[in-house]
């Protein structure tokens, strides 16, 4: 299973896109701007997006690329996604004065898109992978992801702060790779937490959860571009990956547009 990351960022800048993850070339995880640097055959591959909640830097190029590639496919783009991320899709994006209602167009009988309802805890197959939706704690309903074509699952956390649940479920799985948000720094630990998103000591504190002997690269996603450098700084306070040394108890890393991954 190959992950290219289109998108990272927490907001955009140059050489920053928001959060987008393209996975074996056929299903995007969530929408965000760094979808526009797919051409418009890559754009026409991808049969089913899973979005994560409905905050603009996670859903701003889907509308786009929806319009970009609709007339040339052969059968709807199916969104999956909560049903509180539908209804603000529903209400705020395609609505017909943002943006066309492509679930109507170019008729209720054969739209443009699809969007399905997924719920937390369900498992959905595509094609050869298997995607559980896993809990995120947000300031709208949200979500991530767990997913797998067999061999270990890739996870993206979403956007969320403390998550017990979340880490009880992972110590359950064979995780190859964790994507996990710190939004802001320690400086800003109290928007952190009013927002729902983690910063590097409440990131630590998470971290704790992981199960004994469970070990796997963790990249850190979703870093405001004016904070980016202090936050990585802050995380290797408490924890960094080279050089290992003797206090080294994960194996952190910062995740950067252009990467690709191999499962």
């Amino acid at each position: 299973m190959k992950v290219r990351v289109l998108g990272c960022s927490g907001a955009i800048a140059k050489d920053c896109k928001t959060t987008s993850f393209l996975i074996d070339g056929e299903i995007l995880v969530d929408a965000g701007t760094g979808v526009g640097d797919l051409t418009l055959e890559e754009m026409r591959a991808v049969n089913a997006v899973l979005l994560s909640h409905s905050h603009l830097d996670h859903i701003a190029a889907l509308p786009l690329m929806v319009d970009s590639t609709a007339a040339t496919r052969t059968e709807p783009l199916k969104v999956y996604a909560l049903a509180g991320t539908i209804a603000a899709l529903k209400t705020h994006i395609f609505n017909n004065i943002i943006w066309p209602d492509f679930t109507c167009i170019p008729s209720p009988q054969a739209p443009f898109i699809t969007l399905e309802e997924i719920r937390v805890g369900q498992t959905i197959r595509l094609r050869n992978k298997l995607v559980e939706v896993l809990p995120a704690v947000h300031t709208v309903p949200a979500a991530g992801f767990a997913i797998t074509a067999g061999n270990g699952c890739w996870v993206f956390t979403g956007d969320t702060e403390r998550n017990p649940t979340l880490w009880a479920r992972l110590n359950q799985l064979n995780v190859a790779m964790l994507v996990i948000e710190t939004a802001f720094s320690n400086r800003e630990k109290d928007l952190a937490r009013r927002s729902l998103h983690l910063s590097p000591n409440v990131l630590a504190n998470e971290l704790d959860c992981i199960a004994k002997g469970k070990n796997y690269p963790i990249y850190i996603t979703h870093t405001k571009p004016a904070e980016t450098e202090l936050i990585m700084a802050e995380i290797q306070r408490f924890d960094q990956t080279q050089p290992f040394g003797p206090n080294v108890t994960h194996d952190i890393r910062w995740l950067r547009v252009g990467q690709e991954f191999e499962l």
